[in-house]
């Protein structure tokens, strides 16, 4: 870490936080996620400019030990970081099963401490990470939508009394690869048969499944409603 900054220094840092932050944001804010250019570039730069006062306060040439208080500056950034742990955490959320905001939180601490890297004057570093980082938003992205994972619907079934058995239409559901993760049915003038359907697939699970029409037409049920967990809703 260079001590001696001059406003060169601090120019050139400053705009390579900027570049970082902006590129990252790029990606984020192209596909309509939390933590978009703005943030990235405003995180990015708080960190950077936190580096940036830590190493001036680091300056002691022409101090002798009794003319300053001994203070660590580097508490300084690194308060920084954990403050932005906090923030990132406020950005995941949890809806039913589904946890949302985990990527953008980890984009969050990432910029940070790519600010910190670059505040310190290691550019180089700060630009290699921030390589990485957008090839790891971008093009990974491409490759994890083809791995198979695990999708979760909501599926409720309303009935009448002349309408096929629960297990009937359970064996339906698992004939068709699909897994009934919890149940519950509620009797009375119409019977209502709510469950959780867990299945793995590399699709989205947008567009609801053919077994929905088979179970629609049978004879008492009046309503299928298919809600995904993790995109949309539909129902027939």
């Amino acid at each position: 870490m260079d001590y001696h900054v001059t406003w060169t220094d601090i120019a050139l840092r400053l705009g390579a936080a900027l570049i970082a932050g902006a590129l990252i944001g790029y990606d984020r804010s192209a596909r309509g996620e939390a933590a978009g250019l703005r943030t990235t570039i405003l995180l990015c730069l708080a960190a950077a400019a936190a580096m940036i006062e830590a190493n001036l306060m680091l300056v002691v040439d022409g101090k002798t030990s009794s003319s300053f208080t001994v203070l660590d500056a580097l508490r300084f950034p690194l308060g920084i970081l954990t403050g932005i742990g906090f923030i990132g955490a406020g950005a995941i959320v949890r809806r039913g099963e589904i946890v949302m905001g985990v990527t953008t939180a980890a984009t969050m601490w990432l910029i940070t401490v790519i600010g910190l890297i670059i505040g310190g004057g290691y550019i180089l570093l700060g630009g290699t990470l921030t390589l990485i980082a957008f090839a790891v938003l971008t093009i990974l992205k491409h490759f994890e939508l083809r791995f198979p994972r695990v999708h979760l619907a909501r599926l409720t079934i309303n009935l009448t009394e002349r309408a096929a058995s629960t297990e009937e239409i359970g064996a339906a559901i698992e004939r068709n690869g699909f897994k009934i993760a919890s149940l519950a049915i509620t009797y009375g003038e119409q019977r209502g048969i709510d469950c959780l359907v867990s299945w793995r697939s590399a699709d989205a699970a947008i567009n609801p499944p053919g077994f929905l029409r088979e179970i629609k037409s049978r004879e008492g049920v009046i309503l299928v409603e298919w809600r995904p967990m993790d995109s949309g809703s539909a129902s027939s």
